[in-house]
């Protein structure tokens, strides 16, 4: 198990870093939000996971094209979030959304995209 904690204080650095540096909407700070909110979904902190990975999420939808691989694992981190919430359906809808953008964004083979379809095919079995 990875040192989570750690991961947590040094993004938290980088972020407070680069809110010195960069404007608010900048396409780094999706990067940030994003890979924080993986951090805390890994602690098991839900409810903190959810608001970065959204904060994420909307950077990343004003900063970057709608098909930018960094927006579908945006996507995809929120996903995971809402399936261990246990809210299935925005949790499909999620990775959905990460499907479209890998498929188009990705080669068709990319590991990525092949563990995109097994988390759908996980969460659809939920319901």
């Amino acid at each position: 198990m990875g040192d989570y904690w750690k991961a947590l204080e040094f993004y938290e650095r980088g972020l407070n870093i680069n809110k010195e540096a960069l404007p608010s909407n900048h396409p780094a700070f999706g990067t940030f939000y994003t890979n924080i909110g993986q951090v805390y979904n890994n602690l098991g902190d839900y409810s903190k996971a959810l608001d970065f990975g959204q904060r994420g999420i909307s950077i990343n939808e004003s900063a970057l094209p709608t098909n930018h691989p960094s927006l579908a694992v945006s996507y995809s981190n929120v996903g995971e979030i809402l399936n261990n919430i246990g809210d299935y359906r925005k949790s499909l809808q999620f990775h959905e959304k990460a499907l479209i953008i890998r498929e188009k964004s990705l080669p068709e083979d990319h590991h990525l995209t092949k563990r995109t379809k097994e988390h759908i095919t996980d969460v659809k079995k939920k319901f």
